[in-house]
């Protein structure tokens, strides 16, 4: 068969093209072709002495001596060591790499040389060099840290800011936290569902709330799943979780709260508080012994030794609690919430998670249950860690009159809840559920002081993007 000039030209200008990432002598593999990298960083061991491989990532620093430069490549896992000396690598090369630009992306073609002083304990001696994409500069925050940035200017730049391994770190922890209650509440018989965000009126009443406008209505986002959760226990559905962003339209200017915040919900038909206390904290305890099995990287970056606490949890009633912060020297009535000082006094006296229960019933929603032993206290609680409040829950209210009759109490119209309340008219099977802020989680796991490292891109009172 006979091929036309321009076939043989376009076909030889292909395979340049195949070509030209390295250098048009040498045959690219088939690895190479759909991928490009061969390894990451934590891939790369002694025993690979001696062989060629391939690795991509951004220039996390570069040290020229003179004589020698080393080229510090940021890739998912880790940092490895390009190492140039004048007298190993061609004098273009050479001069390619000494113009090189930090947080830069670039692919190396090099070997493996094991190096004791070396991150890992090897380093790349180059053959090729491409530049990727090459960074502007000056950048506009220190990736190596030499000189930190507020928190403001980090987020401003998130994208640089999650090239750091400890910051990435908190977000594979909070992935794999995320994933082992996916499975544990799975095994334990639990179906995940999803509530709508779009909602009519508040959950509790309350005002803290973003309108929207929704066609010719006036609509909100919702704050919390709590009214369809208690619904889907009178659908048959006697076991469900939503793992979903809830909204709060707080003031709040604090290292704890967020305006949107992934909330994971529980709630199960025929137990009470105590069952789904009992699920609450060994699903934490099993989240714990995941992450320490799985994120053993990240959490030595962190510098966290991670402690998996024993269950039962601690139960402390609130009438102690009053007793315990006022021995501290911090004012609490009885029948009033926690103030922030009054959680910092308990984070004094308990250093790992416990529970606080017996709370009063006039400080709790609607929807929470009265002990039968003593209305005044309800049947609801919250998980603390040290100081920070995590997760709180209840048995729910199930009789539909006694609900009207708390909802009337707090000063609030039946009518606006009908939809709600027309499903404890038909056969509502007592039930209990509870909420865990993945952030606030996430936080007691990672040790993160500020709430606004536990999230992506947060949005709180001042920050709408990016």
């Amino acid at each position: 068969m006979e091929y036309s000039p321009l076939i043989l030209i376009l076909t030889l200008n292909k395979l340049k093209w195949f070509n030209i990432l390295f250098r048009g002598e040498l045959e690219l593999t088939q690895t190479e072709h759909k991928c490009m990298r061969t390894h990451y960083s934590r891939e790369i061991t002694p025993e690979l002495n001696g062989e060629e491989i391939i690795i991509q990532g951004w220039i996390h620093e570069i040290r020229d001596l003179g004589g020698i430069v080393f080229v510090l490549l940021r890739d998912r896992d880790g940092i490895t060591q390009v190492t140039a000396p004048s007298k190993k690598v061609e004098g273009e090369l050479f001069k390619e790499i000494q113009g090189l630009k930090k947080e830069s992306v670039i692919t190396v073609r090099g070997k493996v040389q094991e190096s004791p002083k070396a991150p890992g304990g090897v380093e790349i001696i180059p053959i090729r060099v491409r530049v990727l994409n090459e960074s502007k500069l000056p950048l506009p925050l220190d990736t190596t840290e030499k000189v930190r940035a507020e928190i403001d200017t980090r987020l401003d730049s998130r994208f640089l800011d999650l090239r750091k391994h400890n910051v990435s770190s908190i977000f594979r922890i909070k992935s794999r936290m995320l994933h082992s209650v996916r499975v544990f509440l799975e095994e334990n018989g639990y179906i995940e569902i999803n509530t709508p965000k779009l909602v009519a009126s508040a959950t509790e009443g309350g005002t803290e709330l973003f309108p929207i406008t929704y066609f010719e209505r006036e609509a909100f986002l919702g704050q919390s799943p709590q009214l369809y959760k208690q619904i889907m226990m009178a659908s048959g559905f006697d076991k469900v979780y939503e793992i979903a962003p809830i909204f709060r339209a707080e003031e709040h200017d604090t290292l704890r709260h967020l305006n949107e915040a992934i909330s994971i919900d529980l709630e199960a038909a025929f137990c009470d508080h105590e069952d789904v206390m009992q699920i609450l904290e060994q699903l934490v305890s099993n989240a714990l012994k995941d992450v320490e099995k799985h994120c053993q990287n990240e959490l030595e970056t962190l510098n966290i030794d991670l402690e998996v606490p024993k269950t039962p949890f601690e139960r402390v009633d609130y009438d102690d609690v009053v007793d315990l912060v006022n021995s501290k020297g911090v004012p609490l009535r009885h029948g009033e919430d926690l103030s922030r000082a009054a959680e910092k006094a308990m984070g004094e006296i308990k250093d790992r998670y416990y529970f606080i229960t017996g709370w009063p019933t006039d400080i709790k929603p609607f929807y929470v249950m009265p002990s039968e032993e003593d209305p005044a206290k309800s049947c609801a609680f919250d998980l603390m860690y040290r100081d920070l409040e995590i997760s709180s829950g209840a048995k729910r209210v199930h009789l539909h009159d006694l609900l009207v009759e708390k909802i009337k109490k707090q000063g609030l119209n039946p009518d606006s809840f009908n939809r709600y309340l027309a499903a404890f008219e038909y056969g509502m099977p007592p039930h209990a559920g509870w909420g865990l802020g993945a952030e606030r989680f996430t936080m007691c796991i990672t040790g993160a002081k500020n709430i606004r490292e536990t999230v992506l891109f947060p949005r709180d009172r001042r920050r709408l993007t990016p």
